[in-house]
């Protein structure tokens, strides 16, 4: 993807679906938000266009509902969470530790 945002349009032919059901998905998945103009034109992101590709391999490819598709990204996504919480306390241990030696060698130096 190179662009920062992609028309109705383009995502459309990306994915050959009609603008229509993009559009209707908006109404079944509550995440999926594109960015809308003072006229209504819908501009799609990068993290749209993932969600979208999702949506179309949970419904064509698995054979999903769109209430599964549904709770399948539900349950993507809280997992995503929680490895992002699991990320950002690890990096606040590292952080923490890594004050602690600064701090350590402050006092080393102001003894020397």
């Amino acid at each position: 993807m190179d662009k920062l945002y992609y028309s109705i349009g383009e995502v459309s032919k990306m994915f050959n679906v009609n603008a229509s059901l993009l559009r209707f998905w908006e109404t079944e998945f509550s995440f999926l938000k594109p960015k809308k103009g003072i006229k209504g034109t819908r501009s799609y992101t990068g993290k749209d266009i993932e969600l979208i590709q999702k949506i179309l391999y949970l419904t064509r490819d698995c054979g999903f509902t769109l209430e599964g598709a549904r709770e399948q990204l539900k349950k993507s996504h809280q997992q995503e969470v929680l490895t992002q919480h699991s990320q950002l306390d690890e990096r606040m241990q590292l952080v923490n530790s890594l004050n602690e030696v600064k701090d350590f060698l402050i006092k080393l130096k102001e003894e020397l």
